[in-house]
């Protein structure tokens, strides 16, 4: 963001400012699309995922406690469960045309209000990567949160390849050992 933080602008959007919500959305509108676009591989579910994505994020930001700079890890997440859920709707539904009724019992979805709300696990992993360094930062945001490839990371960021493939995996080998020691 530009002149306002992301904190600064979910306060106000969570307050009810359009205007603010509307700064959040254009900003973080299409690495979201490109990851549900990344996930279904279609146009049109990736469309609705990603506005599914951000009515989820209307409803849950009066209760979101920003944990970072930047709200897209939190939108991410959110995009990656409703991609999930759409991908199992669209195979129950093929299930069911060739294989008939399904078993009344099983669930379709999930709930992924109560998943926003039970985000303890995602808190405690950023707030993990916001003690890295800034180039770890960096490199987490952009293959973990954005989806890059190693090499286009590297390129983004000025280091070569092996430096990102070699810093992610002790990032993710730092936050595992957190997770499991804070459990």
């Amino acid at each position: 963001m530009t002149e306002q933080t992301d904190a600064a602008l979910v306060a106000r959007a969570a307050g009810g400012s359009e205007l603010a919500f509307r700064s959040l959305y254009r900003a973080y509108v299409q690495p979201v699309y490109w990851i549900a676009h990344g996930l279904l591989h279609d146009v049109s579910d990736a469309e609705d995922v990603t506005q599914e994505t951000f009515l989820v994020a209307w409803r849950k930001l009066p209760s979101l406690d920003l944990v970072g700079d930047s709200l897209l890890p939190w939108l991410v997440t959110v995009c990656r469960l409703q991609a999930a859920n759409r991908m199992r709707r669209q195979r129950r539904d093929r299930t069911h045309e060739v294989h008939g009724d399904l078993d009344e019992t099983l669930p379709s979805t999930i709930d992924v209000e109560q998943q926003v709300l039970d985000a303890d696990l995602v808190e405690r992993i950023l707030a993990e990567v916001e003690a890295l360094g800034e180039l770890d930062r960096e490199i987490f945001r952009l293959c973990a949160a954005e989806g890059y490839g190693y090499q286009a990371a590297a390129d983004r960021l000025g280091v070569s390849h092996g430096v990102v493939r070699n810093r992610l995996s002790r990032i993710r080998t730092r936050v595992r050992s957190a997770l499991k020691e804070s459990t």
